[in-house]
Parts: C-alpha cells; sequence; structure tokens
C-alpha cells in the first residue's frame, strides 16, 4: 500500500523490467560473440574454397579448349612450385647456360595468353599453347632444344623479347632484393614490414574490430552494414596511412601490397605491385606467410 503510494511499486517493477532486459542483451551479446566466431571461421573456409574452385576452373577450361580442339592436346613436361633457396638454384642453373651465337638463347615475358609475341610463337610453334597457359610468365628457350621453361615472376616486367648469349633474369623479379616495404592488407587486419632482400628490419601491424554478421533483415540489417562498412572504411584509412608514411621514406624502392581482392583497390595508390593472398591470422604471422607465397615461382617445362 506504502509502495504504491509512493509510486515506488512502479519503480520496482520497472526495475525489475530492467533487469530482465540487461539480462536478455546480456545473453544475445554472448550470442552474437559466438556467432561472430563462427562467421570468421567460415569466411576463411569460404575463401580458401573460392581459391580452390578459381584453379580447378581454370584446369577446366584447359581442359575444354583441348578437348574443342581450339588448341594442340599439349602438355607441360613438368610443373614445379619453388621457394627460397630452390629460386635461386634454379634461376644459378639457367644464368649458366651460355651461347657462342650471340642469338642462341631466347628471352621473353608474355604477360597473357593473348600477347604471345611473335618470336616465341615462332620458335614454339604447336607448343605456344603452353606458354598461353603459364602466361605470365618469363619464357626462356635455347636454339638446340635443351633448355625450355617458362617462369611465373612475382613481380612482373614490362613485356619484352630477345635472343641473345645469354638468359635474361632479373633477381628481382623473381626474389626479394633491396630496401622494399611489404604489406598485408585485409579488412580487419594489416601487418607491415620493411625488408633489406629477404630480411625483416621493421614491422607494424593491427587488427580492428570489424562485424562479421547479423542475423536480422530489414532496418537493423541496413544499419548494421553501415556500421560494419564504417569500421572498414577507418581500418583501412589506418592502412593507407601506415603505407603513405613507408612510401615517403627513402628507404624503400618499392612498396607491395598484397590481400583481400576486395579492398586491395582502396589501397592500390599506395603500393607499386598489388596481389590477392589468403593469409589469415595474426598480423605479424599472417605477413610472414603472405611474404613466402609471394615470392613463390611456379616452373613449367614446356
Amino acid at each position: 500500500m506504502i509502495d504504491r503510494l509512493l509510486g515506488r511499486a512502479e519503480l520496482k517493477e520497472r526495475i525489475e523490467e530492467l533487469a530482465e532486459e540487461k539480462r536478455h542483451l546480456e545473453r544475445r551479446a554472448e550470442a552474437e560473440e559466438e556467432r561472430r566466431s563462427d562467421a570468421v571461421a567460415d569466411r576463411q573456409r569460404a575463401e580458401k574454397r573460392v581459391n580452390e574452385l578459381e584453379h580447378r576452373i581454370e584446369s577446366l577450361e584447359e581442359r575444354l579448349d583441348r578437348a574443342e580442339g581450339t588448341e594442340e592436346s599439349v602438355e607441360f613436361r613438368r610443373v614445379s612450385d619453388l621457394q627460397g633457396a630452390r629460386v635461386a638454384d634454379a634461376l644459378d642453373r639457367f644464368r649458366a647456360v651460355e651461347s657462342d651465337d650471340p642469338e642462341g638463347l631466347l628471352t621473353a615475358f608474355v604477360p597473357d595468353g593473348d600477347s604471345v609475341p611473335a618470336t616465341v610463337s615462332g620458335w614454339f610453334g604447336d607448343r605456344t599453347a603452353l606458354v598461353r597457359r603459364a602466361a605470365p610468365a618469363v619464357v626462356i628457350a635455347d636454339d638446340t632444344g635443351a633448355v625450355s621453361a617458362a617462369l611465373t615472376p612475382p613481380v612482373e616486367p614490362a613485356p619484352f623479347d630477345r635472343w641473345n648469349d645469354r638468359f635474361r633474369l632479373d633477381d628481382a623479379w623473381f626474389r626479394p632484393t633491396g630496401g622494399f616495404a611489404f604489406a598485408l592488407v585485409r579488412s580487419d587486419v594489416f601487418a607491415l614490414g620493411t625488408y633489406e632482400g629477404a630480411e625483416r628490419v621493421d614491422f607494424e601491424g593491427f587488427t580492428s574490430d570489424v562485424k562479421e554478421a547479423h542475423s536480422k533483415g530489414g532496418f537493423s540489417q541496413g544499419r548494421f552494414e553501415r556500421r560494419r562498412e564504417g569500421q572498414i572504411d577507418d581500418h583501412l584509412d589506418r592502412a593507407n596511412e601506415a603505407l603513405a608514411g613507408v612510401a615517403d621514406a627513402d628507404d624503400v624502392d618499392r612498396v607491395i601490397a598484397v590481400g583481400e581482392r576486395s579492398v586491395l583497390g582502396r589501397v592500390r595508390d599506395r603500393a607499386d605491385r598489388t596481389d590477392v593472398s589468403d593469409a589469415t591470422g595474426e598480423p605479424e604471422a599472417a605477413l610472414d606467410d603472405a611474404f613466402r607465397d609471394f615470392w613463390g615461382v611456379r616452373l613449367h617445362a614446356l
């Protein structure tokens, strides 16, 4: 009676309502955190699957071309993925080849299957189909037919083709050389290293809290998406600031950025070279994985 007269009964009821709402929101927050963790794992699995499917589609398209008779049925003699010391060893072997004929060795960079120079197609003939499939690649051959290969360079040179007494295989196309910056950019992870050759001499990295999933539609979904996009924008602004700082420094010759296809366009102006990478995890470990993958070389024996 007294509680009702003083209005305390209503206050107590309101307190109980708010306490129940608080418990509901706490349970909802816990559920959202679980969904967020699941969403991160789902996204990583999806990106890995996308890469696998892209490779599978390329393989099937090649088989389709051959089945339809658009290309001769020729196959690579061997395909190898090289990293680290194996890249250096392969390059040294090819550089050791010399010719007494000043035009005995052919080297060319073929940027894509539609840009095969006449010198290459004239030499390889029916096997030009292999060059198209290996592109972009630095193609080498000698006039005895003993050497015939295509190497995918991590850093692509301008297109060229020439016959000479030595193969042209610049280290800067295939291996980390000089002073440069290498960055991994994802929508929620950024990692940046400064390198002298293969040695990292400086590091900067951070992660951002970017919402991953939302279960409701309508206005709530739209508001969630706007909030998520804002979080990604803030993250990429920080990434651009870091890249601008290192690009303006005097101790780097170039900036390489790899990462998610969907965000690379936002940092492309800050980088001399960009490429897609599915490296994930904590910034420093992810950067090491991306660096190792980027400097890998695929060798096709033609």
